[in-house]
């Protein structure tokens, strides 16, 4: 079983489930059609995210970043439509082993946190900033390791060609839209650890994947954290009523 990620001290798999969200209405597909997420950040509702920041577990200095949040459309069958995620190097300073967004630290020389989303994506996954039509952004999610993330939200056309950076990723892979969008697949954690009790979602997602020999694998994308969180803060903006 790989790794959930290489620095922890325990597993956030064998920690319990307490609550699954059964009875929460899932984001209905159209809402994330092109025009409804344009007008959607256009036109805001009156909501703030379910969840803003982790206990802080690190002395680093707060960093601000940005991940890219890319749906996937494809074709006119918004049931089809996907997040595109990764599982970051098991070397990695921080966050290593675990799902995440292409993302990383704002560099002096982006023009905003837009242009850090893109860019880091173009060079973790090969992600060309021309097959992503950028739609808007959700409020700073702030990380138990200083960072302060703003997601960004971008569609995705077809025909794009990914090169990962395998320095930074070990795998790249893609989420039914549907599938993190029901919180039926939100699990509630919570855990003491060094000295805090922390909480946190879940959103394990079963791949089957062909391999190069035929072989078809299940492999389990354990999707928690800091990713789980700005995926639910995400559901509560879509979901919610729009403002009067």
């Amino acid at each position: 079983m790989t790794p959930v990620s290489t620095t922890l001290t325990f597993d956030p798999r064998d920690v319990p489930v307490w609550r699954i969200d059964h009875d929460l209405p899932a984001v209905p597909c159209s809402h994330w059609h092109p025009d409804a997420l344009k007008t959607r950040f256009k036109h805001p509702p009156d909501w703030r995210p379910e969840i803003e920041r982790e206990p802080s577990f690190s002395n680093r200095q707060p960093a601000k970043a940005a991940v890219l949040i890319p749906i996937v459309m494809r074709g006119d069958d918004l049931r089809q439509s996907t997040v595109l995620l990764t599982r970051r190097a098991a070397h990695m300073s921080t966050h290593s082993g675990q799902v995440a967004f292409p993302g990383g630290k704002v560099d002096p020389e982006d023009a905003n946190v837009r242009a850090t989303a893109l860019r880091e994506a173009h060079e973790e996954v090969g992600l060309h900033p021309h097959h992503v039509q950028v739609v808007g952004e959700l409020p700073v999610y702030v990380t138990g390791t200083a960072f302060w993330v703003t997601p960004v939200i971008g569609l995705v056309s077809t025909g794009f060609e990914l090169r990962p950076n395998h320095d930074e990723v070990d795998d790249v892979f893609e989420v039914p839209l549907s599938f993190l969008m029901n919180p039926a697949n939100h699990r509630r954690h919570h855990h003491d650890w060094q000295g805090a009790s922390r909480q946190w979602f879940s959103m394990p997602y079963q791949e089957n994947r062909t391999m190069p020999n035929g072989d078809v694998v299940t492999i389990e994308h354990f999707i928690w954290g800091a990713t789980a969180a700005m995926l639910r803060n995400f559901y509560r903006f879509l979901v919610v009523n729009p403002a009067p």
